[in-house]
């Protein structure tokens, strides 16, 4: 769901952090190798699901919270690792023409991005379904994956020189909308838990919008700040979808209430006025003898809230989740700490720091596993999709090319021996077979 790019931290010797798609758990890889813990308690205790050894990792993605995890090794950035933790195996590898700088997972798809492509994987037996080819150069491997499979969209940037967005069916396979949603390029992106929403930062970084990932239309307009432009790092919906949270360079985390009941109000007032009505009317008419950029700032939403931290420049990943009926912050630094805050009933409040985890400690009671030689479950591994044509192995139906129009062309699938996957790995891609630890992250 979210990751941290551009690893200058790594030379650095800090720690990769990421949050599955559904807040329940957080991936941290270091030097040594990579945990995985469970946040179901995360008030009180950080529960280590999983520990081992491994090279130093470029990205990990974990599927809800099954016993997938897909990895991608500084030694072998063009190779991508499918591996069930639970039974210690490798699935399958995939290599790649270019270094892989994003991997985005669903119950339905895996995303693979490159600089100036996609792959499109079936996640139920890792062939590729799709390639958007020739796409406008994405060196920091910006794309963005709905984690529902309803509305399952893939987002990418559709221009290097302005904030378009580009919405493709990653299930019907064909481009579903383009949003021009800034002037500069984008720096960030993430959909709503539903998919039917995406929200949008450009390299400026003072403003976040939101939009309808079905037909585009703007729905909410935040104001991060106005006196400097940042760089916004991180940016995540609820999962109640009622928030938005953004942390940039900047020590400051932002979290923006997303209040529907205005809109929903409007429609059901059935062309009465009310007081609010009038008020609404004559700030229209007072601010329609301003400049456009003043009446701009006037009417974007400012912060329900936010949490200042000790230290600018650190990158860090956000998200809010209701934890044992009660809604958090959760912040996760790449210096290696996982902070933990209540959300203010009322606007204008403090977040309060409920706990800190220190994600360098060593945990006793966790499994602490090195393996040597894993076996594969279902499919071959060394399956290789590239050459500087990105055809598959074996010959046969090779790709057409795209367009960087949105439009892209089938992918034949890789060659595979003809296996189809084994029981395991399709009960782990369904979350049928968990891995122990799984969090109850439920309201």
């Amino acid at each position: 769901m979210m990751s941290l790019l551009g690893r200058t931290d790594v030379d650095a010797g800090e720690v990769f952090v990421n949050f599955n798609q559904n807040i329940t758990s957080l991936a941290v890889a270091t030097s040594g190798g990579y945990s995985l813990y469970s946040l179901g308690s995360v008030d009180s205790t950080l529960d280590k699901i999983y520990h081992t050894k491994s090279d130093e990792l470029l990205l990990i993605e974990r599927l809800f919270e099954s016993s997938l995890v897909a990895i991608v090794s500084q030694r072998a950035p063009r190779k991508l690792k499918v591996c069930h933790f639970k039974k210690q195996s490798e699935i399958c590898n995939y290599s790649y023409a270019n270094s892989i700088l994003a991997v985005k997972l669903n119950r339905e798809r895996l995303i693979v991005c490159l600089e100036e492509s996609l792959y499109i994987h079936n996640i139920q037996d890792m062939k590729v379904v799709h390639t958007i080819r020739d796409t406008p150069c994405n060196p920091q491997g910006l794309c963005a994956l709905s984690s529902s499979s309803e509305h399952c969209y893939l987002a990418y940037p559709g221009s290097v020189t302005a904030g378009e967005v580009q919405i493709f069916d990653a299930i019907n396979l064909h481009a579903k909308t383009m949003i021009p949603a800034h002037d500069t390029p984008l720096a960030a992106l993430a959909f709503s838990p539903s998919g039917t929403e995406i929200a949008t930062a450009s390299e400026r970084g003072t403003v976040i919008r939101v939009f309808s990932s079905q037909d585009g239309s703007r729905l909410f307009e935040l104001r991060r700040g106005l006196k400097r432009c940042v760089s916004i790092v991180s940016l995540s919906f609820s999962t109640c979808a009622e928030y938005l949270v953004s942390s940039s360079n900047t020590e400051t985390v932002h979290i923006f209430r997303l209040d529907r009941s205005a809109t929903e109000t409007a429609e059901g007032h059935g062309g009465k006025q009310t007081s609010d009505d009038w008020m609404g009317f004559l700030s229209k008419t007072v601010t329609s003898y301003l400049p456009t950029q003043v009446t701009d700032v006037f009417s974007q939403g400012r912060a329900f809230a936010s949490v200042t931290l000790a230290e600018a420049g650190v990158r860090r990943m956000c998200a809010i989740t209701t934890i044992q009926k009660q809604l958090r912050l959760l912040i996760a630094s790449q210096d290696g700490y996982l902070y933990v805050y209540s959300i203010p009933a009322v606007e204008g409040a403090e977040c309060q720091l409920i706990k800190r985890h220190d994600l360098r400690m060593e945990d006793h009671y966790a499994m602490d596993i090195k393996v040597d030689s894993p076996q594969t479950l279902g499919l071959n591994s060394g399956v290789s999709i590239g050459g500087a044509a990105g055809v598959p192995p074996g010959g046969g139906a090779g790709n057409a090319g795209g367009s960087n129009d949105g439009k892209s062309v089938a992918a034949a699938a890789p060659s595979s021996g003809g296996d189809k996957p084994g029981g395991s790995y399709a009960s782990a891609v369904k979350g049928d077979e968990p891995a122990g630890g799984a969090s109850s992250n439920s309201a």
